[in-house]
This record gives structure tokens, C-alpha cells and sequence, in this order.
């Protein structure tokens, strides 16, 4: 997160040219679209098949992302129940490759 610099030779608290901006009010994004991605959905961070309760009622506005700590059994169920829900999943295909493709 942002600190003030606050030594005594600090260009970038001096505001020289050719060095970073200080952050300011005004640099933030709109509220309207902070933390919205490219794909135009909030992403929310899932760890479990339960978790997906909670997008029931957002699932135009948020979008899931399963953790990388989350196995292969997990995120195989966790994908089936997000297609049922009509869920959508950034991460859906990872970890999740077929022995087939592999031989």
C-alpha cells in the first residue's frame, strides 16, 4: 500500500520531473468500475463447493475463481455445480487436464 516518502532527499516527495507521481485524490478509478475485470464481472475467490452458494443471486455481476491451493477432486466438483448454477468460472479448465492428452 502507499506511503508517504518523507526523507529529507526524496525526489519523489520534492515532485522533481522525470520521477513517479505522488499518489493524490483523484488518481482512484470510478466506483462504478473498480475491481470490475476485462470481462466485466466482479471476481470472488472460491475454496469450496459451498462457496458457490453465495454467488446464487450475483452470478450476472460476479464472476468465481477457484483457489490454486483447491486439488483436482475439489475443482472438478466445484466446476459441475457452477455449470448447474449458471455460474461462470475464470479458472474453470486448470489443473484439470485429462490423462489422455497427456499420453
Amino acid at each position: 500500500s502507499w506511503r508517504r516518502p518523507k526523507g529529507i532527499d526524496s525526489v519523489v516527495r520534492r515532485k522533481w520531473r522525470g520521477q513517479i507521481k505522488m499518489a493524490n485524490i483523484g488518481y482512484g478509478n470510478a466506483k462504478s468500475t473498480r475491481n470490475v475485470h476485462p470481462d466485466g464481472l466482479k471476481h470472488f475467490n472460491i475454496n469450496c463447493e459451498k462457496d458457490l452458494e453465495l454467488l446464487l443471486m450475483r452470478n450476472t455481476t460476479h464472476a468465481a475463481v477457484i483457489g490454486s491451493a483447491v486439488g483436482k477432486k475439489t475443482r472438478a466438483a466445484i466446476v459441475n455445480r457452477a455449470r448447474e448454477l449458471d455460474i461462470k468460472v475464470v479458472n474453470g479448465a486448470a489443473k484439470l487436464r485429462k490423462e489422455e492428452d497427456s499420453e
